[in-house]
């Protein structure tokens, strides 16, 4: 049975900054889009519109179970998650050069998003089950690694996925660095790091794909072929610099519906936002993320158990990762890896499991005193 008094701490101004948040991805997308070169109207909107609905009703199925369910499944969630990436490769869809998407006829979807979910939850299980006043050695950092890491960043790197791999990382770092490890291993690994960079840095250059290629030469040199690789880069910041301080106004862009910018809807819908809006709505989207990044990080801090916390830094790890990346890369801070803007950039997949990560903050959140019942 649901125990109801769990809902009287239900984070409401949480879940309306999420609402809010996605409906102003909604608004973007349809003014990026909007027909006025092209004959017909894109549906783009209409089905982000869809998945947020759907999104939803998934984020209040999942706070019906006490989080402390799906951390106690955990194992049988990362094989699952494992066995989907391996049937993406053998049976997946491929599109624009990767083969990242299962087809089942009625819904496409791409695994490796919900993957990141099961990664984080798996993650909890095994951290909170170690010694907490025990800082991690090399024998025990070995095993996570092996253990967790190492299977799914090779099979999402065979797809070829870089953006999510590198989210992987990301989380799988934040996550050990909160735990801790011996100080000896850290500076072994900082100098073993800086030594192995630049013969490092050739091995992978070597496996990286042409167009992954030419997105850390376009980061590094934009101009060095502005009408080539270096167009998505030089365009967005011409989106954002176009909006100034107030902006032109919503549906007043000219980058987007002039399809001037590349993935407009998608990567760079931040530019899109940032022409209409100028630098003062900046601002205040750039708060709202904090707003929902600063709740996981306080709902970590206020958790009844060591479970509760993993769980919501990891979403947050996770999240905050996400939008640095997906900002920097439209400023030209960083090179184009292919990380969407959180709530706001077109996709389905990507939107739901999100929004199904954010539930699980909301979850510990609102069970945060169930203890004391």
């Amino acid at each position: 049975m649901i125990d109801r008094r769990v809902f009287k701490d239900f984070d409401l101004g949480f879940l309306m900054v999420v609402v809010i948040l996605s409906l102003i991805g909604v608004m973007t997308i349809y003014s990026a889009t909007r027909p006025l070169l092209d004959a017909g109207q894109h549906s783009f909107y209409l089905k982000q519109f869809n998945w947020i609905i759907l999104g939803l009703a998934c984020f209040f199925i999942m706070l019906i179970f006490d989080y402390r369910w799906f951390v106690r499944f955990a194992y049988p969630l990362y094989i699952f998650g494992i066995m989907l990436l391996v049937i993406v490769l053998v049976a997946g869809r491929t599109g624009m050069g990767a083969q990242r998407w299962l087809n089942l006829g009625f819904l496409s979807f791409q695994p490796s998003e919900f993957f990141k979910i099961c990664f984080v939850v798996t993650l909890a299980r095994y951290l909170s089950g170690l010694d907490q006043n025990v800082k991690l050695g090399l024998n025990q950092l070995s095993k996570i690694v092996a253990g967790f890491f190492i299977l799914p960043a090779i099979l999402i790197l065979k797809q070829p996925d870089l953006g999510t791999m590198l989210i992987l990382m990301f989380i799988f770092t934040a996550m050990i660095l909160t735990v801790g490890i011996e100080k000896k291993i850290l500076i072994t690994a900082i100098i073993i790091g800086l030594i192995a960079a630049p013969l490092a840095g050739k091995f992978l250059w070597g496996g990286l794909k042409d167009y992954q290629k030419n997105r850390i030469v376009a980061f590094i040199d934009p101009q060095a072929d502005p009408q080539g690789i270096g167009y998505h880069i030089i365009q967005s910041k011409v989106s954002i610099g176009s909006g100034g301080f107030f902006g032109k106004g919503y549906m007043k862009g000219t980058q987007g519906p002039y399809r001037f910018l590349p993935e407009n809807h998608t990567d760079f819908i931040f530019s899109i936002f940032a022409e209409e809006w100028g630098f003062i709505g900046s601002i205040v989207l750039f708060i709202v993320y904090l707003f929902i990044i600063w709740r996981g990080f306080e709902t970590a801090k206020n958790s009844r158990d060591v479970e509760g916390t993993y769980l919501a830094l990891g979403v947050t790890y996770m999240f905050s990762f996400y939008f640095i990346v997906n900002i920097g890369m439209t400023l030209g801070l960083m090179p184009v890896v292919g990380i969407p803007l959180p709530l706001m950039s077109y996709g389905g997949t990507a939107l739901l499991s999100n929004l199904l990560a954010l539930s699980m903050i909301e979850n510990v959140r609102m069970r945060r005193f169930a203890s004391y019942y």
